[in-house]
C-alpha cells in the first residue's frame, strides 16, 4: 500500500537543471571550448563539487588558467536570465492536488540547500503541500547515497515500500532504489538520453497524469 509521495526537487519540480547545464555549456564556449552532456551527466542530481570540477576541467580543455571569479559571475547571470522564464514543470501542481487529497503524506528529498529549495517552494507557491523537506543541510552524503530518502520517510512516518519518488536524474533513482522505495523517473530535456538504474517506470511528463491509477499499477507490479 502507497501511503507517501516523495520529490525530487531540481529538474523534477522546477528545471533548474537544463537551464544550469546550458548556462555552464555557454560559458564553456565563451572561452572556446565545448562541455558535452556526457561529461555534465555525472553531476546532475548530485553535489557537482564532489564529482566534477568545471573549472580545472575548462582549464585542462583550453590549456591555460581562467579568472574563476569572472566565470562564476557570468554563469549565474546567465542562469538567473534562463531561470526568469521558467516555470513549474507541467503536472507538479496537479499531482500535488492528488496526492493531498487521496490523504498521502508529501515529502521532498533534494541534493541541494534548503535556502535553494525553500525559496523556490515560496515562490511558486507550493510550500504547504510538504510536511517534509529533507535537503543537503541534513545529511553527511547527498544523492546517489540513500540517507535523503531514509530520513523522509521517517519523517512522514512511512515505510520505504509504502513510499513512491519521483525522480529526473539516474543518481536520485538510485539513491531512492537504495533506499527501497518505488521509483518513477520523470526526465527532463537534459536527463532524457541518460542510462537509468532500476525504476518502477518512466513516464515522459506529469501533466495528465492519474496519480491514483498510477499507484495502482505499481501495487499490483509490486
Amino acid at each position: 500500500m502507497i501511503r507517501a509521495v516523495v520529490f525530487d526537487f531540481d529538474g523534477l519540480i522546477l528545471d533548474t537543471e537544463t537551464n544550469e547545464f546550458h548556462a555552464y555549456a555557454d560559458v564553456y564556449r565563451h572561452h572556446g571550448a565545448e562541455l558535452s552532456l556526457e561529461v555534465w551527466s555525472k553531476v546532475i542530481g548530485t553535489d557537482m563539487l564532489s564529482v566534477f570540477d568545471p573549472y580545472e576541467y575548462l582549464e585542462k580543455s583550453i590549456g591555460r588558467p581562467i579568472d574563476r571569479g569572472q566565470f562564476q559571475s557570468m554563469r549565474r547571470k546567465l542562469f538567473a536570465e534562463r531561470m526568469e522564464r521558467e516555470q513549474l514543470r507541467p503536472g507538479v501542481v496537479s499531482v500535488l492536488e492528488q496526492a493531498s487529497r487521496l490523504g498521502l503524506a508529501i515529502g521532498l528529498a533534494s541534493s541541494s540547500g534548503s535556502d535553494w529549495v525553500t525559496g523556490y517552494l515560496s515562490k511558486f507557491g507550493i510550500s504547504d503541500y510538504f510536511s517534509c523537506v529533507r535537503t543537503r543541510d541534513h545529511v553527511a552524503r547527498v544523492k546517489p547515497d540513500p540517507e535523503l530518502y531514509r530520513q523522509a520517510v521517517e519523517h512522514l512516518g512511512v515505510r520505504p515500500e509504502e513510499a513512491l519518488a519521483f525522480e529526473d536524474s539516474a543518481n536520485g533513482a538510485l539513491a531512492a532504489h537504495r533506499a527501497g522505495l518505488h521509483c518513477v523517473i520523470v526526465p527532463n530535456p537534459v536527463t532524457a538520453s541518460l542510462t537509468f538504474g532500476p525504476h518502477r517506470k518512466r513516464i515522459d511528463t506529469m501533466e495528465g497524469l492519474q496519480l491514483a491509477e498510477l499507484i495502482a499499477e505499481i501495487t499490483a507490479r509490486s
